[in-house]
C-alpha cells in the first residue's frame, strides 16, 4: 500500500510540474519553416519572446488562460489536502476531498484545452506556412489523463 501512495504521490507532483510548464512556456504550436511558436501569453519568433499575439484580447483565450491556472490551483490544493489527510486521516477512510478536487483540476483542464483546440489549435491560422502541435499542447493533454487517472485512484483508495 505504502509503494502506491508513493507512486500516486509522484505521479502527482509530475503533474503539478508538468501543468506549471505547459501553461507557462510558450510552444503550443510551432512553426515548420522558421523557428517560430505561439502559447498562452506570447509569440515567440527567433527566441524573442517579446511579441504580443494577434489574438490577445479575444475571450476565448482569457477563458483558456484562466482554466489552464485554475487547473494548476486544483491541482496544488489536492496535492495538500493528500498529504494532509494521510498524515490526520484514520485508517479506512478514503481520500474523498482530494479525489474531488483532482477531478476538479481535471475538469479545468478539459475546458481549457477544449477551448484552445476548437479556436486556436487551427494548424494554418497562427502561420502563413505549416505548423504542428508544440509540447506544451501534448503535456496538457498528458496532464489531463493523470489527472483524470490521480483523482479517480483517489476516490477509491482506501488508507489500510
Amino acid at each position: 500500500m505504502l509503494v502506491l501512495l508513493a507512486g500516486i504521490f509522484v505521479v502527482h507532483i509530475a503533474t503539478v510540474i508538468m501543468l506549471f510548464v505547459s501553461t507557462i512556456a510558450n510552444v503550443w504550436v510551432v512553426s515548420d519553416d522558421i523557428s517560430s511558436s505561439v502559447g498562452l501569453w506570447k509569440n515567440c519568433t527567433g527566441g524573442n519572446c517579446g511579441h504580443d499575439l494577434m489574438y490577445s484580447n479575444e475571450d476565448a483565450l482569457k477563458a483558456v488562460q484562466a482554466f489552464m491556472i485554475l487547473s494548476i490551483i486544483f491541482s496544488v490544493i489536492s496535492l495538500l489536502v493528500f498529504v494532509f489527510q494521510l498524515f490526520t486521516m484514520e485508517k479506512g477512510n478514503r481520500f474523498f476531498l482530494s479525489g474531488a478536487t483532482m477531478l476538479v483540476c481535471w475538469l479545468c483542464i478539459m475546458v481549457g484545452v477544449s477551448i484552445y483546440t476548437h479556436h486556436y489549435a487551427n494548424y494554418n491560422m497562427n502561420f502563413s506556412s505549416g505548423s504542428h502541435h508544440g509540447y506544451c499542447f501534448i503535456l496538457t493533454w498528458i496532464c489531463f489523463c493523470f489527472s483524470f487517472i490521480i483523482g479517480i485512484l483517489y476516490l477509491v483508495l482506501r488508507k489500510k
